[in-house]
């Protein structure tokens, strides 16, 4: 017997291509619709409204529909209260708990709309009756009794708003420069940063040992010297070659001088890692004097926080790097907090973990040789991401340049 349900939708919705997707996906459901209402702002800064009759075969069929509709900020007309269970362990969810999209998210409780905090995507929403907060928590951290979220039933979900705006992030949104970077995209992304600094926003770079490998190490140093990274993120091998770059000039056992291979550079980075486990961490063997130039010797100047996360990988690995993966996680969650723009440099897995860590309102730039790279992080959720296919080489000296050039400043 035919089921329907009656939805609406609100926002940039026409802008942003998600009434389009809306309709693609009812009818790629074996659903039909009819619209009831089509409210169109007049202005660009103006909202539209729409409200439709979605039709489907059977309720199940139809709840189908509606859960997929959910994700792009359709909601019921007639909206009840969130359902909420308790969890009867420590990271054991009530079955048919919420799982969380990377988008601002609202549960319905008490017939008021209520923000949850910290969003991420692939968790679960837990409510405080006493506070009456609601929080975003992996699973890893659900503990027995919290309230959570069950069913899509007083849960809205806000997707991020395109409209039409002379930037770099609305007009690339969801996209990937397959050409090697012109300087016209970069400096648009030093602008971003620059105003963003302004604003003291906060700037995360993830980075990848190619960064060291394509001899792009001391643009990334003058970044953090300029004060536009504010925290970075990075595995063992990052650390590790641009230390070893430091102490003996190779990385991976390459002169970045000549390009080529010296004899016994096979071991140099192992030999860099035995030097700073000698000194007891990066910080000391910077303050030691074992260290003197590169990436992590000015984040120990400047007193930018690093995570080093651990892989199975790894050589040694340094001191610093943390080898627990859900600590790893919490110390970058941590560092995520209140941050506006991150820089995904040449690092694949590493970039693919902190998208799923971000909410969808904060923009993000991915840079990779292989435009698939970038491709894989968007089909993972990420869907804010710019992407520009480059070498990190390429990227970070025009870019530290441009910062200087638009902003006025200078350094070594």
């Amino acid at each position: 017997m035919e089921a329907s349900r009656e939805i609406e939708l609100e926002g940039h919705i026409i802008d942003s291509g998600i009434m389009t997707q809306v309709f693609d996906r009812i009818m790629d459901m074996e659903g039909n619709f009819e619209i009831l209402e089509f409210d169109v702002g007049k202005r660009k800064t103006d909202p539209s409204y729409a409200k439709l009759r979605v039709k489907a075969r059977d309720e199940t069929k139809l709840g189908l529909i509606l859960s997929e509709l959910h994700r792009f900020g359709a909601r019921p007309v007639e909206i009840a209260d969130c359902n909420l269970v308790p969890a009867e362990g420590n990271r054991i969810a009530p079955r048919d708990f919420y799982s969380t999209t990377n988008h601002p998210t609202f549960i319905r409780y008490g017939g008021e709309w209520i923000p949850v905090e910290e969003m991420k995507m692939d968790s679960l929403v837990v409510f405080d009756r006493e506070t009456r907060k609601a929080v975003c928590k992996t699973l890893s951290k659900l503990l027995a009794g919290d309230l959570v979220v069950v069913g899509e039933e007083g849960v809205k979900v806000v997707p991020p708003a395109r409209p039409r705006k002379q930037s770099l992030f609305e007009f690339m949104h969801g996209t990937v420069s397959p050409e090697r970077p012109s300087e016209a995209i970069i400096a648009q992304i030093a602008k971003e940063m620059i105003e963003l600094k302004k604003k003291d926003g906060k700037i995360i770079l993830v980075g990848g040992p190619a960064i060291i490998h394509t001899g792009a190490s001391a643009s990334l140093a003058k970044l953090i010297r300029m004060g536009y990274v504010d925290a970075l993120f990075a595995g063992n091998a990052l650390a590790a070659h641009d230390i070893e770059y430091s102490l003996v000039g190779t990385s991976l056992g390459m002169d970045l001088t000549t390009g080529k291979p010296v004899i016994g550079g096979h071991c140099h980075h192992l030999q860099a890692i035995s030097e700073v486990i000698r000194a007891g961490s990066i910080r000391e063997a910077v303050e030691k004097g074992v260290v003197k130039s590169g990436v992590m010797y000015e984040c120990v100047k400047k007193g930018i926080p690093y995570v080093l996360a651990g892989s199975i990988r790894d050589d040694g690995p340094l001191p610093d790097v943390i080898t627990d993966v859900i600590e790893a996680q919490d110390a970058m969650r941590e560092e995520l907090k209140g941050c506006g723009m991150v820089l995904m440099v040449a690092t694949l897995l590493h970039s693919i973990a902190v998208g799923n860590c971000l909410p969808s309102q904060v923009k993000t730039v991915c840079v990779d040789i292989n435009p698939t790279s970038v491709t894989k992080l968007m089909d993972r959720g990420t869907q804010q991401v710019i992407g520009v296919v480059s070498d990190a080489g390429t990227f970070l000296p025009l870019l530290a340049k441009q910062i200087e050039i638009q902003s006025g400043e200078t350094t070594r």
